[in-house]
């Protein structure tokens, strides 16, 4: 392959991957097209692009854009999963497509330049995704808030009433 046509896959692989700076590379040489076909239409629903890769053209590309983290699962046959809401949504789906076809491999993945196994793949998918770890944070902010104004619409009440009316009479 000559230099000039690495250099144009090179660019098409950084413009599609874009801004992403989250992938997971898997292995769908084994799976049959209909079932290939349902999982790219139903991860295409979500967000997710898949991307079937030369090895080395793919870890020079993903390297010169800071996802040099990928390098390592870029061997044998190599499809790129990216996009969706963030890396456990990513990883979720993939793992659950994985259980679904058994011949669907994850061979690992990238977070920028930290390089991530097929086992930390699956870690990730049991983990909160980003709107669920977001919502606790704001509930773990609002509690005390919450507590103050139970304590006051409770059996507080009556105690801040009676405050009032006594401070009302000491005026």
């Amino acid at each position: 392959m000559s230099k000039y046509v690495k250099d144009l896959m090179i660019d098409g692989i950084q413009k599609v991957v874009g801004d992403c700076r989250e992938v997971v590379v898997i292995d769908v040489s084994k799976v049959d097209a209909v079932s290939a076909n349902r999982l790219r239409s139903a991860l295409r629903v979500k967000n997710i692009r898949l991307l079937g890769v030369k090895n080395a053209v793919a870890r020079r590309a993903l390297g010169e854009i800071g996802l040099s983290g990928v390098g390592k699962a870029l061997v044998g046959p190599s499809t790129l999963a990216f996009g969706g809401e963030d890396i456990v949504a990513l990883s979720r789906e993939l793992t659950e497509w994985a259980d679904k076809i058994k011949v669907l491999q994850i061979k690992g993945g990238g977070l920028g330049d930290t390089s991530l196994t097929a086992t930390d793949v699956e870690t990730l998918s049991k983990s909160p995704g980003r709107k669920e770890t977001l919502s606790q944070l704001v509930g773990l902010i609002l509690s005390p808030g919450a507590r103050v104004s139970g304590a006051l619409l409770g059996a507080g009440g009556k105690l801040a009433g009676q405050v009032k009316t006594l401070s009302e009479r000491a005026e």
